[in-house]
Formats: C-alpha cells, structure tokens, sequence
C-alpha cells in the first residue's frame, strides 16, 4: 500500500535489542527510505514489480474496461479497498480508472477522494518504474488512457 520501490541493499541492523537483516527500499514516490524485516517479506506483502507484458495488459484494462457505476457509494468502497489490499498492479488500477471516471460526472465524497489520490500515487510510482519514466511523465500516461 506504499507504492513501488527499490531494493537499495539488505542490511543487518539492531533494534530492540535483536539483529537480523532488512530490505532498505527506496521509495521514489513519497522520496521516503523504508526499512522491513527480510522475515517479514511475504506478510509485508513485498513483490517483483509487475513485468512489461504484464503492464501493457493492465493498461488496456485501464483504458478499455468496464466501470460499474450501479453501485452504492458503500458497496463501491469496499470493493475498491479490497482490491487495494491485494497489492495487485490490475487490481489497483481498475480502483484509479473507476473513481477517475466516477469523478468525472459527480464529486467523490473525502474518503472516495484520499482513495483515488493514494491509488494513484501506488499506480503512477510502479508505471513510473516499470517504464522508467518520471513522476510527471507516469501522471500524463495515465490521464491520457482514462476515458
């Protein structure tokens, strides 16, 4: 749920009192340094960014598919922080296309609002990387396939 980022090194760092190896990953996004225990990599939910094949799929969903615009406000936002939680680069950006497109036609309530503004911050920091493209750049890419 903090974007992508890059494996800087692995370290072995005290804390508490107990030694043991951390990712330091660099998170071009938020320009913070994020530290996990290598133990705790699969419930920290750390992945290999998504592959350039990969992307090109995920980009054509973000254009092409479907937005259900049927349901409640309620029903929408759980759905959508479900998605969020899967850390899944198609699953996020179908949250960044529906709320875009939703916002288009009616104001988002303030929750919906920090949903698609921390989506797209995840989204934009992995296209970014994927395609080595800038923050700025990664942003007009994406404004320009949401219809």
């Amino acid at each position: 749920m903090q974007g992508a980022g890059v494996v800087e090194a692995i370290e072995e760092k005290e804390i508490l009192g107990e030694k043991q190896p951390y990712y330091i990953i660099k998170m071009p996004i938020s320009k913070i340094q994020v530290m996990i225990p290598v133990k705790k990599e699969k419930s920290s939910r750390i992945r290999l960014v998504t592959d350039i094949r990969t992307l090109e799929d995920v980009l054509h969903i973000f254009q092409h598919g479907q937005t259900d615009i049927n349901l409640s406000m309620k029903e929408r936002f759980k759905i959508n922080m479900e998605k969020l939680k899967t850390g899944n680069m198609k699953d996020g950006a179908e949250v960044v296309r529906d709320l875009m497109r939703i916002n288009k036609n009616k104001t988002l309530n303030s929750s919906e609002k920090q949903m698609l503004e921390n989506a797209r911050k995840i989204f934009i920091s992995e296209l970014g990387l994927i395609k080595g493209l800038t923050e700025n750049q990664a942003t007009d890419l994406l404004n320009n396939k949401v219809s």
